[in-house]
C-alpha cells in the first residue's frame, strides 16, 4: 500500500474516531434531530481530529502528522 493512501486512511480513521461518539453524544444528550446532529458532529471531529499529510521528501516518501494535543508536527513510521 502506499504511503499516499495509507495517509487517507489514516485520516479516515482517526475522523471516524471522533465522529461516531460525538454523534451519538448529541444525539443522546440534545434534543437536536436530522442534519443538525450531523453538523456539529463533524466540527468536534474536524477539530479535534489529528491530520495526516503525505510529503515526497529528499529521503523519500513520508507521512507527517499534526494534531492539537501533541506540539509541532511529528513523522509517522
Amino acid at each position: 500500500m502506499s504511503k499516499k493512501t495509507k495517509a487517507f486512511f489514516y485520516n479516515l480513521f482517526g475522523f471516524s474516531v471522533f465522529y461516531i461518539p460525538a454523534y451519538l453524544l448529541i444525539m443522546t444528550f440534545t434534543t437536536l434531530i436530522g442534519f443538525w446532529i450531523a453538523g456539529p458532529a463533524f466540527i468536534i471531529s474536524l477539530i479535534l481530529s489529528p491530520k495526516f499529510q503525505y510529503m515526497n521528501t529528499s529521503e523519500g516518501e513520508k507521512i507527517f502528522m499534526k494534531w492539537i494535543f501533541k506540539k509541532g508536527i511529528h513523522e509517522v513510521k
